[in-house]
Formats: C-alpha cells, sequence, structure tokens
C-alpha cells in the first residue's frame, strides 16, 4: 500500500512555496537563490514497512549532504494521544509508528498530531535558512503563545553587566 507521502506533507503545513514530493521524500528550497536544499524522508524501524519517525537534511547539488537530523515520532509526541486512546504500549511495533497497512479511506498516519514535528522542523530550519519561515508563511497563531527575544538592555560605558 502507499504510505501518500504528499498528503503527509500537506498536513505538515511547511510554509516553502518551492516545494515537491518526490515519492515519500519531500523536497524544499527555503530561500529562493540559495543553492541549500531541504530533504524530509520518513525513517524505517526495524519493523517492514513501519515508520518511526522523519529525518531532515540540508543539501548542496554539488556537495551532498551538509548536515541531517532525525526526529522520532515518540519525540515529538505525533502518537501520543492514538496510542493512549488505544492502550497501545512501548516497546511494541505499533507505539509511536505507522505503517503502510491501515483502513480503507483513512491515511496510514491516522491520529498523527504534527505540531511538534512541524516546531522541530521549523527550529532546525532556523539555523540553515535563516528567516524562511518569517517570508515564506504566516505564523500559527492557534495553541501558541508568541515568542519575543529578550532584548538586551545598554549599560554605561566602563559598567559590568550583571
Amino acid at each position: 500500500m502507499s504510505l501518500l507521502a504528499p498528503a503527509f506533507f500537506a498536513e505538515l503545513c511547511l510554509p516553502f512555496h518551492h516545494h515537491t514530493v518526490v515519492g515519500n521524500t519531500y523536497f524544499a528550497a527555503p530561500v529562493p537563490g540559495v543553492p541549500l536544499r531541504l530533504r524530509i524522508d520518513f525513517t524505517g524501524t526495524i519493523h517492514a514497512d513501519t515508520y518511526g519517525g522523519l529525518r531532515v537534511a540540508v543539501v548542496h547539488p554539488e556537495r551532498g549532504e551538509i548536515d541531517a537530523v532525525a526526529l522520532s515520532f515518540v519525540d515529538h509526541g505525533t502518537f501520543h494521544r492514538r496510542d493512549e486512546a488505544t492502550n497501545t504500549r512501548p516497546n511494541t511495533k505499533q507505539y509511536a509508528t505507522f505503517d503502510t497497512y491501515h483502513r480503507p479511506s483513512r491515511p496510514p498516519w491516522d491520529g498523527a498530531v504534527t505540531t511538534g514535528l512541524r516546531d522541530a522542523i521549523e527550529q532546525y530550519t532556523a539555523v540553515w535558512f535563516p528567516g524562511a519561515w518569517a517570508a515564506s508563511a504566516p505564523r500559527r497563531t492557534v495553541g501558541r503563545a508568541p515568542r519575543s527575544a529578550p532584548v538586551p538592555q545598554a549599560t554605561p560605558a566602563g559598567a559590568r553587566a550583571r
């Protein structure tokens, strides 16, 4: 059965205007005119056709992969609600994973909450593509408190900062 990757990545609501899904992989150019690209793949588990997270990588067209990070579904609470509702126990094949076998008319990741994954992707891409999220799409406001960076206070010349 199909993973329905384009629908999964659409549900993530990544804000990059220049993107495509090829097979089960998401590719994006977060900052137009910059050679670095973003690639997101599903990470497998020790069980066949079972996925436990995403692998996010920064790729240069000539130098190849520059950096990558694995984002597990368990660490980002993707299937926490689903697993609690179905009493799925940790250390079982179904816990915090999904596989290619699913009910008809339902996606394989049915019950996923992708907010934690999306936030982790945002944090990671902010390092490699500063300003890409702000320039690509408006920020989500539902269920999130606004973030503000602390403003450094000016100190008189010769005074020590605490």
